[in-house]
């Protein structure tokens, strides 16, 4: 684990992260506390990619739990091996065994298998678990992953409590769709990610697409940025600064104009009227 917020910073760095003070200080207390980490910001800043990067400094087992709307705790925790079960029951009846007996075999650690929470849960190892997009689930779930995270235990009725072999480094993401409640907020360590300054997102660039020329890359981020200010239903993320940049360099182009822009917007604009909402305006928001 991590000694101090400087090796934070630097074994990020090191995996190809850009990591700011305030970000590496939350990770570290969020490691050294063993509390969750709350990750905030628009989709595509990095919030992921973050905790991918976690569990490559610490070399560790990323467990990912992909939240969904109708997501429940059998499906984050485990699930029941019913094709094992069967074979034993029809084992157990050749055997002339009693369904109480069977009943009490079937229904123990033997027959499950573990889903991405228990799996963590149940790690020698501390691992990191990402629990991705958490506002995308129902509140009734997020109830559920308070307590499980508040005492790293869960009950399955079958089997009874289950203990962390190991305490995982846990992540969670929101895109901001809807609030949490304040005792999850109380739980966890609160980061948020926004979209980076000019300075910050075109370092970012020159890491992640090396062949990229330099003049190229400015006027890149430039004009990204300027789109971020227009009201459009989805702005940009890094991620698709990222592709357009590597489109552009595929294109073997050095600088940008109005008609190439025209022709590649669809990278970063993913909304027909927001493209209508631009198209007019590319000449203006073009550096010079």
């Amino acid at each position: 684990m991590f000694k101090s917020i400087a090796e934070v910073k630097e074994k990020l760095t090191n995996q190809n992260y850009l990591i700011d003070e305030k970000a590496a200080t939350a990770i570290f207390l969020a490691v050294k506390l063993q509390k969750p980490l709350l990750i905030e910001g628009p989709a595509g800043v990095g919030k992921t990619e973050l905790a991918k990067v976690l569990a490559q400094s610490l070399q560790t087992e990323l467990i990912r739990l992909q939240c969904y709307e109708g997501l429940d705790e059998s499906k984050a925790l485990f699930e029941w091996n019913y094709q094992k079960q069967l074979l034993r029951i029809q084992a157990n009846h050749l055997g002339e065994k009693t369904w109480e007996d069977t009943k009490s075999n079937i229904f123990s650690e033997e027959f499950y298998l573990a889903r991405p929470l228990l799996k963590a849960l149940q790690s020698d190892k501390p691992v990191v678990l990402l629990i991705d997009e958490l506002d995308k689930s129902d509140e009734e779930f997020e109830s559920f992953l308070l307590e499980a995270l508040s005492d790293y235990q869960v009950t399955i009725p079958e089997i009874g409590t289950v203990k962390a072999n190991s305490i995982p480094v846990t992540i969670l993401t929101s895109n901001n769709y809807r609030d949490f409640s304040d005792a999850l907020k109380r739980r966890c360590i609160h980061l948020f990610i926004d979209y980076p300054s000019f300075e910050r997102e075109l370092q970012i660039v020159r890491i992640k697409v090396p062949g990229i020329n330099e003049v190229l890359a400015e006027k890149t981020v430039s004009f990204v940025q300027s789109l971020r200010k227009i009201a459009v239903k989805k702005a940009p993320s890094i991620s698709e600064t990222l592709d357009w940049a590597r489109t552009l360099v595929l294109l073997q182009v050095d600088t940008l104009d109005e008609a190439l822009v025209h022709n590649t917007i669809n990278l970063l604009l993913k909304y027909q009227q927001d493209i209508k909402k631009v198209e007019d305006r590319i000449g203006g928001l073009l550096p010079d």
